[in-house]
């Protein structure tokens, strides 16, 4: 199992930012994928979640209506695309997913104890 992040960078307020999280070693359609953020001195948070079947979405309230989490489910890819991105957004970001059993699979929770498997995190820094 592997979760790898890439897409993170330097954007200016107001600006976006497109995420990508390639995971392998999961059967495709059958994992719960989510984003955290983790900010220098602040707890990790979580920012985005989707079930197994792609029919729940959840989002943070910081970021509802800006953030948009989506997935390539034949590839288990996961993105997230980032708009008018605001200064606090910065901080690392880790793509979490775990295996969701089919009663599960509308099922997504913002919460880092639903997820077992995590990446390395691709960073993101806000700031003109």
């Amino acid at each position: 199992v592997q979760l790898v992040e890439s897409g993170g960078g330097l954007v200016q307020p107001g600006g976006s930012l497109r995420l990508s999280c390639a995971a392998s070693g999961f059967t495709a359609g059958t994992i719960a994928v989510g984003w955290f953020r983790q900010a220098p001195g602040k707890e990790r948070e979580a920012v985005s979640c989707m079930s197994a079947s792609g029919g729940t979405t959840n989002y943070a309230d910081s970021v509802k209506g800006r953030f948009t989490i989506a997935r390539d489910g034949a590839k288990n890819n996961v993105y997230l695309q980032m708009d008018n991105l605001k200064p606090e957004a910065t901080g690392l970001y880790l793509c979490a997913a775990d295996s969701s059993p089919p009663a599960l699979s509308n099922l997504c929770v913002l919460n880092e104890g639903f997820f077992g498997a995590w990446g390395q995190g691709t960073q993101v820094s806000v700031s003109s």
